[in-house]
């Protein structure tokens, strides 16, 4: 079976921020930072070589797959910040309409800048996705 190619690693995640070009871009990832570790209750760590990840958790899927990966995240990339909502978003509908301007994919929140977001419903949007993927890959 394929290993999954995107880890937690030692890389500074402080080097990572500090290297963002653009200056509002990188305070909005350095808020985005302090968000996910008063969140998570974790510091921070790369994932890769472009997501920083809080948190941890170990998944197994019913066709045996397994890994771990983290329970909230984001990075930097070219045409926004991508924020990592890990349980997916069927549950945040209201949230969303309500969010501000953004996109989504599986697990992926898309933003150009905090300043086009709610910033309270984008915290309680982490927040319910740690905990519900706490409680669901929790260890027996």
């Amino acid at each position: 079976m394929a290993e999954l190619k995107t880890k937690e690693n030692d890389t500074s995640v402080k080097d990572y921020l500090n290297a963002i070009d653009d200056p509002q871009r990188k305070e909005d990832c350095l808020s985005i930072h302090e968000i996910m570790q008063r969140i998570t209750g974790h510091e921070g760590s790369m994932w890769g070589d472009s997501m920083v990840g809080y948190g941890s958790y170990h998944y197994k899927y019913e066709s045996g797959r397994e890994g771990d990966w983290f329970l909230a995240g984001f990075a930097n990339r070219k045409k926004s910040i991508s924020i990592y909502i890990m349980s997916g978003f069927s549950e945040y509908d209201d949230l969303l309409d309500n969010l501000g301007k953004h996109k989504t994919g599986k697990s992926c929140l898309y933003i150009n800048k905090l300043d086009d977001i709610d910033k309270e419903i984008l915290e309680k949007m982490i927040e319910t996705s740690v905990e519900y993927i706490q409680h669901k890959y929790r260890e027996e």
